[in-house]
């Protein structure tokens, strides 16, 4: 398992419809990756050392079941791969899958570029970050890859 991040949710995040807001999904895949990139050393104080860090270039949110506004949610987090690159590699493909008391309720699959801040322009990962992510990565799951309305 690649990471596992647990929240309940806010009253600001629940929409007019009494379930947890679109926006607000990505919010906590947003932790999600935060909480990955703490674990593989991608974490603050790497960032404020290196000026780089992980942007996401490209993100696919399914919404499969309804949030209700006094739920828990766990998301687990897994690196789809290993990459093309292997040590010269800039980029990482994650997929999160939101789960509220064991029901699969939403999944965002994304690919983020290890990027320097100062130039604005992908370099590979640091050897030691690469070897965390190459760890923790597991074949993608049945929904990664797809078209939207596929």
């Amino acid at each position: 398992m690649s990471a596992t991040l647990v929240r309940r949710l806010r009253p600001e995040w629940i929409d007019y419809n009494g379930h947890l807001s679109e926006a607000y999904y990505v919010l906590l895949f947003g932790f999600a990756t935060d909480a990955l990139m703490d674990r593989v050393g991608l974490d603050a104080a790497y960032r404020e050392r290196t000026g780089c860090s992980l942007y996401t270039v490209e993100a696919h949110v399914r919404y499969l079941h309804e949030v209700a506004a006094d739920a828990e949610v766990e998301i687990r987090t897994r690196v789809v791969g290993p990459g093309p690159g292997g040590p010269a590699a800039k980029k990482a493909r994650l997929c999160h899958e939101m789960r509220v008391g064991g029901v699969l309720a939403a999944t965002e699959e994304l690919m983020a570029l290890h990027v320097d801040r100062g130039p604005g322009r992908a370099v590979p990962f640091p050897e030691d970050v690469a070897a965390g992510l190459a760890a923790l990565a597991e074949p993608a799951p049945d929904y990664a890859g797809r078209a939207v309305g596929r």
